[in-house]
């Protein structure tokens, strides 16, 4: 495990290395782009040395996971998102968890968002996701459904939206390019309106074989986890 933490460790400085190489080639400052560990299936030890190594942020796919290493990683300095499609039902579980919420994909699932954080006096930074590719196998609203979502949730008590989010569809070379800068042309239009009570500043798109060219098309954060601790390996 030592030898693997220690792998993981020179990737995500690796990873780092190239999210800030990307921003300055985009134009922008080397600290422009936040960079997300993505940690399914990853054991707290991988976690918490790349997380004392600088990671500032890790995502979690599933509630239950990010649960099960909640205790282990409370000592540490970062954020937690969840990333992955979340169902209603688990947004209870939340609050004091968790402070981003990348995947809000539907009125009914804010208001769950909203009711669990409000309940408990908190309140959580959220993106809204988009399909941007329209690919029934994916979550996520379709692009024309985002300023009306955006309408239904800029008054829920608890809740925060800061952003969009994306997963494009499965692509050869820079196709991918494409889907990033039709979600760009997106968030622009979407900050453009100044609805009230929305913050559109967060731009989530890119992975491990796409990240560059995301960050190309003007992500603002990208989300890792191949690229730091390997391929995920499944009970």
């Amino acid at each position: 495990m030592e030898n693997y933490c220690l792998e993981c460790v020179e990737n995500y400085k690796r990873v780092e290395e190239r999210v800030r190489a990307a921003a300055l080639k985009s134009g922008r400052a080397e600290d422009a782009v936040q960079l997300v560990a993505v940690t399914k299936t990853v054991a707290a030890d991988a976690i918490a040395a790349v997380i004392e190594a600088g990671a500032g942020i890790i995502g979690e796919n599933r509630v239950q996971e990010m649960l099960s290493k909640k205790d282990d990683l409370a000592h540490l300095q970062k954020q937690t998102h969840i990333i992955g499609h979340l169902q209603s039902n688990k947004a209870k579980y939340l609050p004091g968890c968790v402070d981003m919420i990348q995947s809000i994909d539907s009125e009914k699932l804010g208001q769950a968002v909203s009711k669990a954080f409000a309940g408990a006096g908190a309140c959580v930074d959220v993106l809204v996701e988009v399909n941007i590719g329209g690919e029934d196998s994916k979550s996520g609203c379709r692009p024309e459904e985002v300023e009306p979502l955006l309408y239904l949730l800029k008054d829920l008590p608890g809740i925060k939206v800061q952003g969009l989010m994306t997963i494009p569809p499965i692509c050869e070379g820079d196709e991918a390019r494409a889907y990033f800068a039709r979600m760009y042309k997106l968030f622009i239009d979407m900050r453009q309106k100044n609805i009230d009570n929305i913050n559109i500043n967060t731009l989530s798109m890119g992975m491990t074989g796409d990240f560059e060219n995301a960050i190309l098309e003007g992500a603002t954060m990208v989300r890792v986890g191949t690229g730091i601790f390997g391929k995920r390996i499944y009970a």
